[in-house]
């Protein structure tokens, strides 16, 4: 059960990631600095993927490491590390583009796209990097049907959170029971 514990903390982690993030972009200097904003944020982001860097490390000598990399392992290993980070200044980028519209709500746009997308793109990327026995044929139907309904929930769940619509009218009949109330 060690694996699921971690994914479920990941789970956690990820969940209140783009919320976090976009409340310390919402907290850094405005006015003329507002562009400025999510790259600030991401700068300490930044920051302490180096201090949980540092613990990694003190974790490896705790646990008695004996320090050997291999060049493959290293030249993967940065990789990943580049398309994480490119993600979070992307993520940065795409919550500050969506502030205008969502206002305090951005990430209730943008994080439900990020967290239903990554999974398909994770699955896709998998399975171009090890294909499934019998080739791509083999994939079964339930999990084409799942990829789909991943991508339309986080549609739906971005387009249609509360927060997103602040209490906004839905039909030609609420905006107008809205209008004649005022």
């Amino acid at each position: 059960m060690t694996w699921l514990t971690f994914a479920l903390l990941t789970v956690l982690s990820w969940g209140v990631y783009g919320v976090i993030l976009h409340k310390g972009r919402g907290f850094m200097p405005m006015g003329p600095e507002t562009p400025h904003a999510g790259l600030k944020a991401f700068l300490f982001v930044c920051i302490a993927y180096a201090l949980i860097g540092v613990v990694a490390a003190l974790v490896l000598k705790a646990r008695g490491s004996n320090w050997s990399f291999s060049s493959l392992g290293i030249s993967w290993s940065l990789v990943a590390g580049v398309a994480g980070a490119l993600g979070a200044l992307t993520l940065v980028l795409a919550l500050g583009a969506a502030s205008p519209i969502y206002k305090g709500a951005a990430a209730a746009a943008v994080m439900p796209i990020v967290f239903a997308g990554a999974p398909v793109v994770n699955t896709i990327t998998a399975m171009l990097i090890h294909p499934p026995e019998g080739g791509m044929k083999a994939i079964p139907l339930p999990f084409v049907l799942g990829c789909l309904l991943a991508v339309s929930g986080a549609f739906l769940v971005a387009k249609f959170a509360p927060s997103n619509t602040a209490g906004a009218p839905t039909t030609k009949a609420a905006a107008s029971t809205s209008a004649a109330k005022h």
